[in-house]
C-alpha cells in the first residue's frame, strides 16, 4: 500500500497520525496549509534522499516543491499523488515495526530508540527484537518503554501495540512499520510514517483493498487517448509509445512495467488503463528475459476472462517461453504479432475502422 492508504489503516484503528491531504492535481497543491511536508507517494523506499520530501514553509515555494516531486521518479517509479502532512514539532524519533517471523511462524515486534532514514545503517543487535501477540503486550510495553526512555508510559505504548498488532493482522500484514514514531515537542507519539506490506495471496478475503500495484512507471500522456500501452523497460516503452504516434494513433500513457514483471504485475497494468474512457486498443510489448512469455501470456487471458470491456489486445512477445506463450495465446483466439510494426499495423486498422462507424 501507499503511504496514504496505510496511514488510513493506522487511524481507523486508533494509532495517531499526522494531518494531512492527498493532493491530485497543482490547483490542489496551491490550497495545502503551510508549514507542510510533501511526500512522494511511490512503492518504494528512499524517497527523502532522492528528493520525494520537501519542507514547504512560504506560498511561493508550494506549487515548485509540488511539482519536482511529481517530476521526480524514485527506483523508476513517478507518483501520481502526493501526500500532504503538517510539519510536526520533532523532539525524538524511534523505530517499530510488527513482521512475520516466517523461521518462528510468529509475529514479531521490532524496535529501536533511533529511527529515521538511517535506520538501516544501525546494528541489527542493537534493535530489541521479541515474540509479540495480545498475552504479551504488557510485557513488551515495559520493555519498550525502556528501550525509548520514556518511562511512566508504559501504559500508552500498551494501547499503541495493541492497536498495531489488530492493524496487523486484520490486513494479513507481512510488515507494519512505523519509521519514524515521532514523540512531539508536547509530548505526543504519533506515526509520521508508514510502510504497510500485505500477504497479496489473502486478497480474496479483502475487496477493500486498493487495486494491486506493480512497481512500474506509468506516465498519463492524453486522457482521451485510444491507444494504450504496456512495455517492460523504458526503452522499450519509449519506442512502443513512439511507434503509436507515429503511425497517427494517440498513445493514452507510458508504462513500463519492469525488467522482471510478474503475472500479477499484468494484471495490474490493465487494471490501471481500464480507467481511460476512450480506449479502442492496447499494445502489448514484451522481450522476455527474467521475464517469462508464458506467464506473460496467462495473465493476458485472465484479464480477458476477469475484466469486463476489455478492448482488443495486440500482442508482440519475444524471449524466455515465446513458443509456449504463443500456443497459449492461439488457443484463446488471440493473435501473436512476429514484430511491434505488425501490431501497430493492426491497431491502426481497428482504431481507423471504429473512427469510421
Amino acid at each position: 500500500m501507499y503511504e496514504y492508504q496505510a496511514k488510513r489503516v493506522l487511524a481507523r484503528c486508533g494509532v495517531a497520525i499526522p494531518q494531512g491531504v492527498v493532493v491530485h492535481t497543482a490547483d490542489e497543491a496551491r490550497h495545502v496549509a503551510l508549514p507542510a511536508v510533501l511526500k512522494s507517494q511511490v512503492l518504494a523506499g528512499g524517497r527523502g534522499k532522492a528528493g520525494g520530501v520537501q519542507v514547504v514553509n512560504d506560498t511561493n515555494q508550494l506549487l515548485p516543491a509540488y511539482q519536482r516531486i511529481m517530476a521526480t521518479p524514485i527506483k523508476g517509479q513517478l507518483p501520481q499523488v502526493i501526500l500532504a502532512e503538517e510539519r510536526l514539532p520533532i523532539e525524538r524519533e524511534f523505530y517499530l515495526s510488527i513482521l512475520i517471523d516466517r523461521a518462528n511462524q510468529r509475529l514479531e515486534l521490532l524496535a529501536h530508540a533511533q529511527g529515521g532514514v538511517e535506520v538501516e545503517a544501525l546494528d541489527q543487535g542493537s534493535f530489541l527484537r521479541r515474540a509479540i501477540d495480545g498475552n504479551r503486550v504488557a510485557s513488551l510495553a515495559d520493555e519498550l518503554a525502556a528501550t525509548y526512555q520514556l518511562p511512566g508510559r508504559q501504559a500508552e505504548l500498551a494501547t499503541l501495540l495493541q492497536q498495531l498488532l489488530v492493524a496487523a493482522q486484520a490486513q494479513d500484514a507481512t510488515l507494519l512499520e512505523i519509521n519514524p514514531l515521532v514523540l512531539t515537542a508536547t509530548g505526543a507519539l504519533i506515526a509520521a510514517d508508514c510502510k504497510l506490506v500485505v500477504d497479496d495471496a489473502a486478497r480474496f478475503r479483502h475487496p477493500e483493498w486498493p487495486a494491486a500495484q506493480a512497481e512500474h512507471n506509468f506516465v498519463e500522456l492524453n486522457r482521451a487517448g485510444s491507444v494504450a500501452t504496456i512495455a517492460n523497460g523504458a526503452g522499450l516503452a519509449m519506442a512502443t509509445v513512439d511507434a503509436v504516434e507515429a503511425a497517427g494513433l494517440k498513445p493514452a500513457n507510458f508504462l513500463d512495467i519492469g525488467g522482471g514483471a510478474t503475472s500479477q504485475q499484468v494484471l495490474a497494468a490493465f487494471q490501471r488503463l481500464m480507467e481511460f474512457p476512450h480506449l479502442q486498443a492496447i499494445v502489448i510489448n514484451i522481450f522476455a528475459g527474467i521475464t517469462r512469455s508464458d506467464e506473460v501470456a496467462r495473465a493476458i487471458i485472465t484479464a480477458r476472462q476477469r475484466m469486463a470491456g476489455l478492448p482488443p489486445l495486440f500482442v508482440r512477445l519475444e524471449g524466455t517461453n515465446a513458443a509456449e506463450a504463443r500456443e497459449l495465446l492461439a488457443a484463446e483466439g488471440l493473435v501473436l504479432y512476429p514484430h511491434l510494426p505488425a501490431a501497430i499495423a493492426a491497431v491502426a486498422r481497428v482504431v481507423q475502422r471504429s473512427d469510421h462507424e
